[in-house]
């Protein structure tokens, strides 16, 4: 196509142009669905059993941290980090303790949540 005889677009030329010297945005890390659906799950039956009450999410550019909270005025009792610098070394997930103590680090998150995930008790 001709950019003289009028038969493309000219913004498709522009927005090329654009795509090429713009950089992107820093991307944030984020937890997956799957990740996201395990963390919940935890919180969830720990709120019913009236042990947890309120939560925070934070996507960094560095690192995404779901943190939780005993009561909303409070710190956060624990924190579930997942820092994909860490990824070939320790383990990209961690529990952190309100102290500031990693509970455990690993590569996979089901592991790692192991350390705060309470057993089911006989009764």
């Amino acid at each position: 196509m001709n950019p003289i005889s009028g038969d493309t677009d000219p913004s498709e030329t522009r927005g090329q142009e654009r795509s090429s010297t713009t950089p992107l945005p820093p991307q944030n890390v984020t937890f997956n669905r799957l990740e996201l659906n395990r963390i919940l799950n935890l919180y969830g039956r720990m709120v019913a059993d009236g042990e947890w009450r309120d939560y925070a999410i934070d996507f960094l550019k560095d690192r995404a941290v779901f943190s939780i909270f005993r009561r909303a005025s409070e710190v956060p009792i624990y924190r579930i980090e997942k820092d994909p610098r860490l990824a070939r070394k320790q383990g990209a997930y961690s529990v952190i303790a309100a102290s500031g103590q990693i509970l455990r680090r690993g590569h996979e998150l089901e592991r790692v949540l192991l350390v705060i995930d309470r057993k089911l008790a006989l009764v």
